[in-house]
């Protein structure tokens, strides 16, 4: 697992969990709790990524989500889209079937609204416990262990789960009821759209200006127009790497949840709307798995 920043783990008593996706994310974000020294099962559609993170890690690999969560106090999950987050969770092999009473699922998959929403009753109904947290810093926060966790459900589930998710988390908040985590995903995603927006077209510009465009944005990043895509983009995006990151796909994948979460509350989003266009111009482009900053490119 590369980490430039090795992770300092906070004492915390052991706990018996799973962890269920071993994507970009999941892979780092689990391998943390086993190096924080929680007992770890870990479960990934193809097999091939578990034995994989058992050749990385202390823990064990399980077949199905059913049989990985068998025991555990605590089931984190980080899977593509709603869709996958149902076929994990649902259903005779999935991981409700598996967890004892009482146990909490955690999802850190960035997903709708309605189906946490769904989920937490779901967990209810079965004396379960549901927190739906997505995350933001990327994979480089997932490997370094400094995500920034933004969480809707139940005080008590919250306050359980805190300590453990700390192991991969920088900050992890509740900010209300079921769905509020990834409410506040999509806050995060229109922000973002709108400043890898505004920075691309100011790198542009300062360019056919005749500007040393490396010597602007350490001179303005010093003043109001600083950002974290400021800082950690810009200069690679001046010089058009974008061979890593969050991927255009998935950020469409997030900015259609934001529209269409905005037609249900009656939000208007025309920057965000136009900037998923934008992306779509770089998907076709033959970008779907460039970075999120490669919006640049479309105006190149």
């Amino acid at each position: 697992m590369a980490s430039t920043n090795p992770k300092s783990y906070e004492s915390t008593p052991a706990r018996k969990v799973a962890f269920l996706g071993l994507g970009v994310m999941g892979f780092p974000m689990a391998g943390h709790l086993a190096l924080a020294g929680h007992d770890v099962t870990v479960y990934n559609r193809s097999p091939a990524k578990g034995q994989a993170w058992t050749g990385e890690f202390k823990g064990r690999a399980a077949p199905t989500p059913r049989e990985a969560c068998a025991g555990r106090d605590l089931v984190f999950c980080c899977v593509g889209n709603d869709e996958d987050l149902r076929s994990v969770v649902l259903g005779e092999d999935g991981a409700f079937a598996g967890m004892k009473p009482g146990a909490i699922l955690i999802d850190h998959t960035t997903a709708s609204a309605n189906v946490a929403r769904e989920l937490y009753a779901e967990a209810r109904r079965r004396g379960l416990q549901f927190v739906d947290a997505p995350v933001s810093g990327g994979q480089a926060g997932a490997q370094n262990g400094l995500l920034t966790v933004m969480c809707g459900g139940d005080a008590a589930a919250f306050d359980t789960a805190k300590p453990v998710a700390m192991a991969f988390a920088r900050a992890f908040t509740l900010l209300g009821a079921a769905g509020s985590g990834q409410l506040a995903k999509m806050v995060n995603q229109i922000t973002i759209a709108g400043l890898v927006q505004g920075l691309s077209e100011a790198i542009v510009f300062g360019q056919k200006a005749g500007l040393d465009m490396v010597q602007v944005l350490e001179v303005i990043g010093k003043g109001a127009a600083q950002s974290w895509q400021m800082d950690n983009r810009g200069k690679t995006m001046i010089e058009g790497k974008f061979d890593f990151g969050f991927a255009v796909d998935w950020m469409r994948k997030d900015l259609g949840l934001c529209l269409d979460e905005a037609k249900r509350n009656g939000a208007t989003l025309p920057v965000t709307a136009l900037v998923d266009q934008f992306y779509g111009e770089v998907q076709a482009m033959g970008g779907r798995r460039w970075d999120t900053s490669s919006l640049i490119k479309r105006l190149r």
